[in-house]
């Protein structure tokens, strides 16, 4: 018999959160992409749009700016229901979901500027 794998949901990802939403916000994601649950992504500096991490970039991308707490398919075009897990949260290392080719080194880096934001990435089960 095959097993059957569920997908993340958003308690994978999520394992604290402060009160009446002050942890997340809105975002809009930058179309040409989908962004799975997870996702950590850079804020594109000239348009506050949102792209998935990307530590080669010079646009802004390079810097973590939070945590995508919904699938968002901007394939096509920008989407503004992004919702970005922002400050005072705890996220699962497990669950994230980092670019293509990341080194150690920069998932070190991006993890210590998630804490600077004040979301602790902990390793989970």
């Amino acid at each position: 018999m095959p097993a059957i794998r569920e997908a993340n949901n958003l308690g994978d990802v999520l394992k604290y959160e402060a009160p009446n939403l002050y942890s997340r916000d809105r975002v809009t994601v930058t179309s040409g992409q989908t962004l799975a649950l997870g996702s950590v992504v850079g804020v594109v500096s000239a348009t506050g749009k949102v792209k998935a991490l990307d530590p080669a970039a010079t646009d802004g991308t390079e810097v973590p700016f939070g945590v995508i707490a919904n699938e968002v398919d901007a394939a096509l075009a920008d989407r503004e229901d992004g919702i970005l897990i922002a400050r005072h949260a705890v996220v699962a290392s497990g669950a994230l979901v980092w670019p293509d080719g990341i080194t150690p080194t920069q998932k070190a880096d991006a993890i210590a500027k998630l804490r600077s934001l004040g979301i602790l990435v902990r390793t989970s089960a």
